[in-house]
């Protein structure tokens, strides 16, 4: 099952990189895709990356799992090796963090990469995300040095930070569209 959303995703993901070139201020794309629904906002630094919540109708709408993308020109030949390894990142400048590499693609000259922060109960989360947007105003990530982990040597831009300005409403229409994918129950 992993397997499979980690395909999905790679694709979902090379899907808004492609269609992500309409640079309205505030853009928060929400749709349903094999079986999933998703929101998703695009950076501000570099419009192709992407943030990311994903709904599984099969867990009942009830998580919500938080993905984003970096598109990098670098590539060095051990990429690959990062899949499944978390590496280190700053959230608003707090260190100690970690995010997962799901996929790297090819693409474009470079590489775009998908990392997970994780699956979260969707109201608990998405309330205490915006939140804490409403207060800081700001939602950053950068991806850091760590132990035998050199930010630079995969990232030649290594920080985006996303408007979390429609939050709720998107995650509201996402979850509206995961629920009605849910199976019927007979």
């Amino acid at each position: 099952m992993l397997r499979i959303f980690l395909i999905l995703f790679s694709f979902l993901s090379l899907f808004l990189l492609n269609h992500s070139y309409s640079y309205a201020e505030e853009e928060w794309s929400v749709k349903a895709y094999d079986g999933y629904s998703y929101a998703a906002v695009a950076g501000e630094i570099q419009h192709g990356d992407k943030l990311i919540f994903i709904l599984d109708p099969s867990d009942n709408c009830e998580r919500v799992t938080n993905t984003f993308s970096f598109y990098t020109w670098e590539d060095p030949k051990d990429f690959k090796q990062l899949i499944n390894k978390d590496i280190p990142l700053k959230l608003n400048g707090k260190v100690g963090l970690t995010a997962r590499v799901i996929a790297v693609n090819p693409i474009i000259n470079g590489n775009h990469i998908i990392l997970s922060l994780g699956a979260f109960p969707i109201k608990d989360y998405i309330g205490f995300l915006d939140e804490f947007y409403k207060k800081i105003k700001k939602y950053e990530i950068e991806i850091v040095d760590g132990e035998n982990f050199k930010a630079k040597k995969y990232f030649d831009i290594t920080v985006n930070n996303w408007k979390l300005d429609y939050l709720i409403p998107s995650i509201q229409k996402a979850n509206r569209l995961c629920n009605q994918m849910k199976p019927l129950e007979s």
